[in-house]
């Protein structure tokens, strides 16, 4: 009798275990998994999201994996290409577009994206179809010192061309820089040029790209912008302007927060304006997107999930908590972007910024082989400014080969 009792109590642990490994299995790969890049300082914001989400959808289950941001293309690219990815994904657009490029994303319905704004849609199209979904976007504007400005006698400039006619004006009535340009970091000269049309191979030797470098020439060899333009950061000019030694700053309002708290005198005379622009008069922008692998077990709930996370409510209670810019359209016609006083700075950026969201075309798209791009970009603004050679020559030989990567 102990012998039957202990064969029934055995098989019947054997079927509860299997049972529950059956249906834990399922219980797990029914979960819509959700990855972030280092947005751990927000996890209340996001599991609050996440507990609405479930509420008013009990059938779909999310589980947020938030990812360090130095891991995250690498980890990414591995998770994509395997058997069980995650199914939604925070990514830059760089390197979105390069999974994109490699058939590894799902392309997105377009009429499920009449939500965001549509310069930013636009964006991210790549052969006419779109393969991410937008998050939040950056904007720069134009950081200034109002007392030094005011001693310059010159308006706050508004395109490149008048920040050349304005420099030895600002230098001789302040003795300081009127700006650190940061021309060899990262894709700032390729913004640049983008903002006069010519951000590409077949045009970055032109007349008119040749008329854009030399302007900067200029400015470098009579010393109106400082000599460490080729070489320092963004985060090395916000130094330079809290000590008074540049007038304009061009950077994300997050930066008026780094002033007023590091030099509060300088702060005391800051005052924000639209970002400096080229020819064609767009804005420049930074986008952060979701994207959903094309193995990913469950496209649809994903989906719906990433518009809950950008629908007005939630992207202007991200804004609030950030200060990222929306791209829900009904969010950006929030009050919050729209009105400001005159003695809230970070308000006023806020609502500037915003408004820049509504004329970023053309935008300049990342390519393949951008990192190399980049670094033949810097190399040659470098070479140009130092006067090694030819504008005309250095370009020339930019062009060859930046095509040479294309091909």
């Amino acid at each position: 009798m102990n012998k039957t009792f202990w064969i029934i109590v055995v098989s019947t642990l054997i079927l509860v275990t299997g049972i529950f490994f059956v249906f834990g299995k399922r219980q797990s790969n029914d979960e819509v998994v959700f990855w972030t890049l280092q947005m751990s300082d927000f996890a209340p914001y996001i599991k609050n999201v996440i507990a609405d989400f479930e509420k008013e959808n009990p059938e779909i289950k999310i589980k947020w994996v938030d990812v360090p941001f130095s891991e995250g293309e690498k980890r990414t690219l591995a998770s994509v290409l395997s058997d069980n990815p995650p199914d939604l994904v925070n990514l830059n657009p760089d390197f979105s577009a390069t999974l994109a490029h490699k058939g590894a994303l799902y392309e997105i319905p377009q009429p499920e994206l009449e939500q965001f704004n549509t310069e930013i849609l636009k964006s991210l199209e790549y052969d006419g179809k779109i393969f991410s979904i937008p998050w939040y976007a950056t904007s720069a504007i134009t950081i200034y010192n109002k007392a030094l400005l005011q001693k310059s006698g010159v308006n706050v400039p508004e395109t490149y061309s008048q920040v050349a006619q304005f420099a030895p004006i600002v230098k001789a009535r302040t003795l300081s820089y009127i700006i650190l340009p940061n021309l060899t970091e990262n894709d700032t000269m390729l913004k640049i040029l983008n903002k006069y049309g010519v951000a590409s191979s077949s045009l970055v030797s032109s007349e008119k790209s040749v008329e854009v470098f030399d302007m900067f020439k200029y400015l470098y060899s009579k010393d109106l912008i400082p000599k460490e333009s080729i070489t320092m950061t963004l985060q090395e000019a916000l130094e330079k302007y809290m000590s008074g030694n540049i007038v304009l700053l061009n950077a994300g309002a997050n930066f008026l927060n780094m002033i007023k708290e590091n030099a509060p005198l300088t702060y005391s005379n800051t005052d924000v304006a639209p970002q400096i622009k080229g020819e064609l008069g767009q804005n420049d922008f930074s986008l952060m997107n979701f994207v959903i692998p094309l193995r990913a077990k469950h496209k649809n709930d994903a989906l719906k999930f990433a518009l809950y996370l950008t629908n007005e409510k939630n992207q202007l209670e991200l804004a609030k908590l950030t200060g990222v810019l929306a791209v829900n359209k009904k969010a950006l016609k929030n009050e919050f972007y729209t009105n400001y006083t005159e003695d809230d700075l970070f308000a006023k950026a806020r609502v500037i910024s915003a408004s820049q969201l509504n004329k970023i075309q053309p935008v300049y798209k990342t390519q393949r082989g951008q990192k190399d791009i980049n670094n033949i970009m810097n190399v040659a603004t470098q070479k140009i400014l130092l006067d090694e050679d030819t504008t005309e020559n250095i370009l020339k030989k930019v062009a060859k080969d930046w095509k040479s990567i294309e091909e």
